[in-house]
């Protein structure tokens, strides 16, 4: 299965009012392990950085000035994207610029369908605990001292890391997936999977001398001594 774990920089929080994307940043997993590809694109708004955006990214007006507007490069973004599940953090925010991105570009949208919200996972499962990416990361031991102010593409990166988590690990399925890369044959999953018995049992460890030390101790204990029923229901056993 392809997921795109995604976040957005952007200049607001509403397009309705003429706010703009200006950063995004994806991480490509496969069955829930990253690929390594990713994808990073800073947007030229065509309008002012307001203040209080610019000290949550640090992405200045000036900065982006000669970087693409984002109708050059929505298309290449959904095709990255394609129809894979979309991984995001507060994911009504992201898609809703997206969206209105891909809408004023002539594009496609994105159903709200393929996006999965991890905001929501995690509220679920930690009811009454903050939620927030750095919340999570506390709490998962992820580090994330690289993250100073916001940043669309760390932010994925930090994010994969979470959403793993959150879904159990790396591998929450502990399965092998035919159909994952560089893997052959067939698998099949499972839930009545158990481990069979040994067909001899591994040979004991203890020596001799080591026995005959241990029984000398144990007479040293007094009768009610629990390793006395212990070497008593051994016997009785063999």
């Amino acid at each position: 299965m392809r997921e795109i774990v995604l976040d957005t920089e952007t200049t607001g929080f509403e397009p309705a009012e003429g706010h703009r994307i200006v950063e995004i940043g994806a991480v490509e997993l496969f069955n829930h392990m990253p690929t390594g590809r990713t994808y990073h694109q800073y947007i030229n708004p065509q309008r002012d950085m307001p203040t209080e955006a610019f000290e949550v990214h640090g992405i200045s007006e000036e900065f982006l000035a000669d970087k693409p507007v984002f109708k050059s490069i929505g298309q290449a973004f959904l095709d990255f994207c394609g129809e894979a599940r979309l991984v995001i953090h507060n994911a009504a925010f992201d898609m809703k610029f997206l969206n209105a991105e891909l809408g004023w570009a002539g594009l496609p949208t994105l159903p709200g369908s393929q996006a999965l919200d991890t905001l929501a996972i995690a509220r679920k499962k930690f009811p009454g605990s903050p939620a927030s990416l750095d919340a999570l990361c506390r709490r998962f031991g992820i580090d994330n001292s690289a993250r100073e102010k916001h940043g669309a593409l760390l932010d994925s990166e930090i994010l994969a890391e979470v959403y793993l988590e959150l879904i159990g690990g790396r591998q929450p399925g502990l399965t092998l997936d035919a159909a994952s890369p560089g893997r052959s044959g067939s698998a099949t999953e499972r839930d009545d999977w158990r481990p069979r018995p040994r067909p001899a049992p591994l040979p004991a460890r203890l020596t001799d001398a080591e026995r005959t030390a241990h029984d000398a101790f144990v007479e040293t204990l007094g009768a009610d001594a629990i390793w006395r029923r212990y070497r008593a229901a051994a016997a009785t056993e063999s």
